[in-house]
């Protein structure tokens, strides 16, 4: 599915509308005060601009240098700094609605971003998704802050001006309103085309940032493989679509600007010279002549910001398109639950079916029982659906067919919070976020773990003692992805966070097996302290991890073959005896 559509229940595209767009802003909550003291003082700032003209002309009619009117003079001094203040504070206040509005949007995309279910990043690039939250919504922030209002003080000016212009002459008014037609034959076709090159164009942004963040934190594996080339070709290539892209939306601004400049002058001229006309003849004098073409300044000067607005609100309205799927994408936590149930059960998969792709299942009909307070491995080729095992007891997704249920209850009965509380996760290659160890060992817990507890975790994890050796101890930075730290060291906390958390329910994806013997050793007592008293499943890559459980499950091919211990299977189940082999004539090697 392109990320750019939206799709209703009959499968048509929604081109996202101002109506859509308008309830957006009204959800993120308008601060209505101080957009109404906006608008008052861009109406008054409007209001003040059209007296201008009319101040000018008089003082033309009446000018004489013996008989100079400093008050009317004074007076529009005065009204000039009366107009730069209104519009000055305007602005501001206008600045602060737009910034609060799109602070607020992006918040609440942060919130959903966060609440979208495992599938959701499956099938959607993590850096386009970072795009719509960060450069989508300064599009937006833009149209409000330099555009918004100014286009409706705009409409005020230009209705005003307009009506002071049939007072002072109708028939040069006339000729004035001829060009309306003709700019808005030349608006409509050129906004459409707007709209379609920016979404593509934040689609080749969103390309591009993909890109670098892909190859940024891989950067040691793009040096390794002398893939520098590789890696700048790719980029120039995304970097030269999105300068087409910006190019294609500057020959639309290029085309825009001069023809709408050519109107006004055309008009200015026509006016100029038909007004001319109309003096000589005495139906008009020379103060409303000025009067009549300050004023028509007064018009075009807006009626080219429309242009400007229009196209602007082209591009939001392609940037609101790819917001509205995060929006509008279901939550994983959109269905409340029952809290989950602080004793242990056993965990049950009746007749569980899987699959990532239609037609193409992981698990099919897998039907077995973990044991509370036992040790349970899974072995099996690769491909066979353990992980897949881990993802349905976490929630990340959920069974095509089948039930997963914690005692007698089906897990889905549960809010997700509360049962993702009771599971405690360790990876062969734990992750660490950028920051200190303490903030990692910490991160499932909140901020209001003890120091003594967090100690005496990182004791029984056995990470204690090399922390103590750090310069900075507990506040060492482990860079990104913990990149600062050996694979011991970053198991060893992850164990001590899991610790902290005091899980239930255990799930070890075998966190020894890509760790050499020494830190194999560490990692492996620390483990002994966590599997503890808790029902523990292990991802079984090694025989050592078998031998001590009390059950193993053989999948294969997305079903179980065999359930037992290890003697049971070692007698009875052909590929566990084949698996068991290998691995003796690899440990003996």
């Amino acid at each position: 599915m392109d990320m750019n559509k939206q799709e209703d229940g009959k499968g048509k595209i929604q081109r996202t509308t101002v109506a859509y767009f308008i309830k957006l802003l009204r959800e993120t909550g308008i601060p209505k005060l101080v957009l109404g003291a906006a608008i008052a003082l861009s109406i008054i700032s409007s209001l003040i601009g059209l007296i201008v003209p009319l101040i000018t002309g008089d003082l033309i009619d009446n000018f004489s240098v013996d008989k100079l009117n400093v008050t009317s003079i004074a007076a529009l001094a005065g009204i000039f700094v009366l107009e730069a203040i209104t519009g000055g504070i305007s602005y501001y206040m206008l600045a602060f609605v737009g910034n609060r509005m799109v602070n607020k949007l992006r918040k609440r995309l942060w919130d959903k971003v966060l609440s979208l279910p495992v599938p959701f990043f499956d099938q959607y690039r993590s850096a386009d998704t970072m795009s719509r939250v960060t450069n989508d919504t300064n599009e937006i922030k833009t149209l409000i802050t330099d555009h918004l209002i100014t286009f409706f003080s705009n409409v005020l000016t230009v209705l005003g001006a307009v009506a002071i212009l049939f007072f002072i002459d109708w028939q040069m008014t006339l000729v004035i309103l001829l060009a309306v037609p003709l700019g808005f034959g030349i608006l409509m076709p050129i906004g459409g085309k707007m709209y379609k090159i920016s979404i593509s164009m934040y689609e080749q942004l969103a390309n591009l940032a993909s890109l670098l963040t892909q190859v940024i934190s891989e950067i040691r594996l793009v040096k390794a493989s002398n893939a520098e080339s590789k890696e700048q070709s790719g980029g120039y290539e995304k970097m030269d679509n999105l300068f087409r892209f910006g190019m294609k939306e500057a020959k639309i601004n290029a085309v825009l600007g001069p023809l709408m400049s050519m109107v006004m002058v055309a008009l200015l001229v026509v006016i100029i010279g038909y007004g001319g006309v109309r003096v000589s003849s005495g139906a008009l004098s020379a103060g409303e002549l000025v009067s009549f073409i300050l004023l028509l300044f007064q018009i075009m000067f807006p009626f080219s910001q429309f242009a400007t607005f229009y196209s602007q609100l082209q591009k939001v309205m392609g940037v609101t398109e790819r917001l509205r799927l995060i929006l509008e994408y279901q939550s994983e936590s959109d269905d409340a639950g029952v809290p989950a149930p602080g004793e242990q059960r056993d965990l049950n998969f009746r007749d569980v079916s899987f699959a990532y792709l239609d037609n193409e299942p992981v698990l099919r009909g897998v039907t077995f029982t973990v044991p509370a307070n036992q040790i349970t491995a899974l072995v099996g080729p690769s491909g066979s659906g353990k992980t897949t095992v881990f993802s349905l007891i976490e929630r990340f997704y959920v069974p095509t067919g089948g039930m997963i249920a914690y005692g007698d209850d089906a897990i889905r009965s549960f809010d997700l919070d509360s049962w993702r509380n009771k599971i405690g996760y360790v990876s062969q290659d734990s992750t660490l976020m950028s920051g200190t160890i303490r903030e990692n060992m910490i991160y499932a817990c909140g901020t209001d773990v003890k120091e003594e507890d967090m100690i005496e975790a990182s004791k029984q994890a056995y990470a204690h003692e090399f922390i103590k050796t750090l310069p900075k101890g507990y506040d060492t930075e482990v860079g990104e992805r913990g990149i600062q730290l050996s694979g011991g060291q970053r198991q060893r906390i992850a164990i001590a966070r899991a610790l902290l958390r005091q899980p239930d329910l255990l799930i070890l994806d075998e966190a020894t097996a890509s760790l050499d013997s020494d830190s194999e050793h560490e990692v492996q007592k620390a483990l002994n302290h966590l599997m503890n008293d808790r029902t523990t499943i292990v991802i079984a890559h090694r025989l050592s991890t078998v031998v001590e459980a009390d059950r193993i499950i053989v999948l294969e091919h997305g079903r179980v073959t065999g359930i037992g211990k290890h003697e049971q299977l070692l007698q009875t189940h052909p590929s566990y005896i084949e698996w068991a082999r290998k691995q003796f004539q690899a440990g003996a090697g």
